[in-house]
């Protein structure tokens, strides 16, 4: 899938107020099954950015592709049943960017970007490697090439909110068992380094962590053994920002009494 972008209209003029979540659905059709949309019609937020749709267009109900009230942006896996990626927004957008220039992970459908004014809202979901070595692999590679992208989008001049699952906990304050992690994927040190250089090269921020800075708070957890009920997680969901939006966050929340996937939603609000 290559790269595609067209315009469309909006009447959103500022970013003085916006709610916006971020939720890894693993598999858009298990998670309305499971009332996420239902929730989601409660949440009054501006955007929801979607990850591991596992779903193509033809799989998509009209309710999944544009729920009452949103319209949806969505950039699909060639391989079915695979990733996928989405934005539902209240505003109709100025402009949608399906894909980031690179056909390899295009084809994987991580990327949609939709412009509002001087704001872009963007749902991605890194590879993760966990699977096998090759998978690892490719997590490096595409590290390597999304690391330019988003220092373009740093020095664009706009304010930018990357939501998403980035498949990297940052820090030891990150995941429960960080000690036994540390060689396994999601945690070796050059995938931490490299979300450093996001923040600290790049000059971007870890919202969440910019308001919250209390332990234990996640927002995966493995399906295995008790993972869920003892709180063993991972906090690999984020929204990553410019500073001028990043410095309007206020208020942080994962959603964890309901569980549309192994995922929780992670929701933001920016005010002035």
């Amino acid at each position: 899938m290559h790269r595609l972008s067209y315009a469309c209209r909006s009447n959103i003029t500022d970013i003085a107020m916006l709610k916006i979540i971020s939720a890894n659905l693993n598999g858009v059709r298990s998670a309305a099954k499971k009332g996420f949309f239902e929730w989601m019609a409660k949440q009054n937020a501006d955007a929801v950015c979607v990850q591991e749709l596992k779903a193509q267009a033809g799989d998509m109900s009209e309710d999944m592709l544009a729920p009452p009230g949103y319209h949806g942006n969505f950039h699909y896996a060639e391989k079915k049943g695979y990733s996928g990626v989405g934005i539902y927004s209240r505003k109709k957008p100025d402009a949608v960017v399906i894909g980031f220039g690179n056909k390899e992970f295009d084809d994987e459908g991580r990327y949609v970007q939709c412009d509002f004014g001087n704001l872009s809202i963007i749902s991605v979901y890194c590879p993760s490697g966990s699977s096998s070595e090759e998978r690892q692999q490719a997590k490096f590679r595409f590290m390597e090439i999304f690391l330019p992208h988003l220092e373009k989008l740093s020095k664009s001049g706009r304010e930018i909110v990357i939501c998403g699952d980035w498949n990297i906990a940052h820090k030891e304050i990150d995941l429960k068992n960080w000690k036994s992690n540390q060689k396994n994927s999601g945690f070796l040190p050059e995938e931490r380094a490299w979300l450093s250089r996001v923040f600290d090269e790049l000059h971007l921020v870890d919202v969440f962590r910019k308001v919250d800075q209390r332990p234990e708070q996640y927002t995966w957890w493995s399906n295995r053994g008790q993972a869920w009920a003892k709180n063993v997680g991972w906090r690999i969901d984020y929204h990553v920002a410019t500073a001028g939006i990043a410095g309007k966050a206020k208020a942080v929340g994962i959603y964890k009494d309901e569980r549309f996937s192994d995922h929780a939603p992670l929701t933001i609000e920016y005010t002035e």
